[in-house]
């Protein structure tokens, strides 16, 4: 009897092949946060088309993992493209509130801007978890997502983290500045969010750890 596959898990305080990554900025506008819902709408126009090609290309790279075990570069750069597009445009609209840059359109990584994502490229995937771990294995961890974010893999603008941005913009409104603490967990939130939506997505075989890493850092 063939043993069933194993899972690749994080050791505790190890670093993740997904790397999201923030910076704290001083002096947001107070009345900006107002309006970014409209601003932002060229972006979710595109997410939208985006994120229909994100779910083709995982089709794809499904069955390519099945067959060869990895994972194609192309494909794989282009579904990092898409996370990276999403998290510029939550951090900058109502999932932080984290920035008054507006995000770029692109899908191509962006150093200078402040919210940053990466993943190592695998050079080998089991082939046997992908038949499971995109809908069995991850399902707890879509569970807690769900919670922090009001969505699944790479979240919203709801949830938890929703509600601190909500919070967030009061402060600025009132007080100018964005509390640290819910800054932190926020980012934090999303951390978590953007590993899962990458295990589900079939980019790595590391299990995402049930451990929220709050801060603008991955952690050492």
């Amino acid at each position: 009897m063939t043993a069933p596959p194993s899972t690749p898990v994080m050791a505790k305080g190890a670093v993740s092949p997904v790397r999201l990554e923030a910076d704290y900025e001083e002096g947001l506008s107070r009345w900006l946060w107002l309006v970014k819902w409209l601003l932002a709408i060229p972006h979710f126009v595109v997410l939208f088309f985006l994120g229909i090609g994100y779910l083709l290309v995982s089709i794809v790279a499904f069955f390519a993992i099945l067959i060869t075990g990895s994972y194609p570069r192309a494909l794989f750069d282009y579904n990092l493209g898409v996370l990276r597009w999403s998290w510029r445009v939550q951090y900058y609209a109502y999932g932080t509130l984290g920035t008054d840059r507006y995000p770029p359109f692109t899908l191509a990584d962006v150093p200078d801007y402040p919210a940053r994502l990466d993943i190592d490229h695998p050079q080998q995937l089991s082939r046997g978890l992908v038949l499971v771990k995109w809908w069995l294995l991850v399902l707890p961890q879509l569970l807690i997502v769900a919670l922090l974010t009001g969505g699944f893999g790479s979240g919203g603008g709801g949830g938890i983290v929703g509600v601190l941005a909500f919070f967030a913009g009061v402060a600025l409104l009132f007080a100018g500045r964005y509390p640290r603490g819910m800054y932190d967990f926020n980012v934090g939130a999303h951390r978590w969010a953007y590993r899962v939506a990458a295990y589900s997505s079939l980019m790595t075989d590391v299990y995402p750890p049930f451990r929220l890493d709050s801060g603008e850092r991955e952690p050492v």
